[in-house]
């Protein structure tokens, strides 16, 4: 996305000078910078993970149903319709 940002005159000139020495675009070193400080400000604020659910429940095929057979699981698929 294109976006235009008004940087202090030193701090483009600085940005713009690593941005040389180290083969990268200004962009690149700009999204870098906000990385890592979105990063860092999610870990401040202890960096809420989500919750993955995980079904911890029993169950499974049932018997005569072979895993590996797509003709019978299209079958069993073919039975609850």
């Amino acid at each position: 996305m294109k976006t235009t940002l008004n940087l202090d005159d030193d701090l483009l000139v600085r940005a713009k000078a690593l941005a040389a020495i180290e083969r990268k675009s200004l962009t690149r070193l700009i999204e870098e910078g906000l990385s890592l400080r979105l990063r860092k400000a999610a870990a401040d604020q202890g960096g809420a993970q989500p919750v993955i659910p995980v079904f911890g429940g029993g169950g499974g095929l049932l018997a005569g149903i072979d895993p590996c057979s797509n003709r019978s699981l299209l079958d069993a698929c073919d039975d609850d319709a």
